[in-house]
């Protein structure tokens, strides 16, 4: 799962880069503002990269999916492209616990087999 969501939230930082140049287009926003909010949320994806396996990681993604798509009353094009990503880390979170289940069912699949087979050695006469 850490390498699925970690692709996404590096994904995410390059996008939330990208919006903060489009946002300093804004006359309404200043470019202090909108490169303070937007290097947090770099920030935040950066370290969601280390504490995604850890409790309340993957909530924490969820809350920054919730942001970019809020981000979209500001860079219009960011409701698409948050409900894009929010879908990637779906996507991420859910087939990568799969794929975490299947690689632990292995280990204890090859474990018991390699525990097994240690006694089965042929006795010489």
């Amino acid at each position: 799962m850490r390498t699925l969501c970690s692709s996404t939230l590096i994904g995410e930082f390059f996008l939330i880069g990208f919006a903060a140049l489009v946002a300093m287009k804004d006359p309404d926003l200043s470019t202090t503002t909108v490169w303070t909010v937007s290097g947090i949320a770099m920030l935040l994806c950066v370290l969601l990269c280390g504490m995604v396996t850890r409790p309340g990681g993957v909530a924490l993604g969820w809350a920054l999916q919730i942001a970019l798509v809020a981000s979209g009353f500001f860079v219009p094009l960011m409701f698409f492209m948050g409900v894009v990503f929010a879908a990637l880390w779906w996507a991420s979170v859910h087939f990568g616990r799969k794929v975490d289940e299947a690689k632990a069912r292995f280990a204890a699949q090859s474990a018991a087999a390699s525990s097994g087979s240690g006694s089965s050695t042929p006795d010489a006469v």
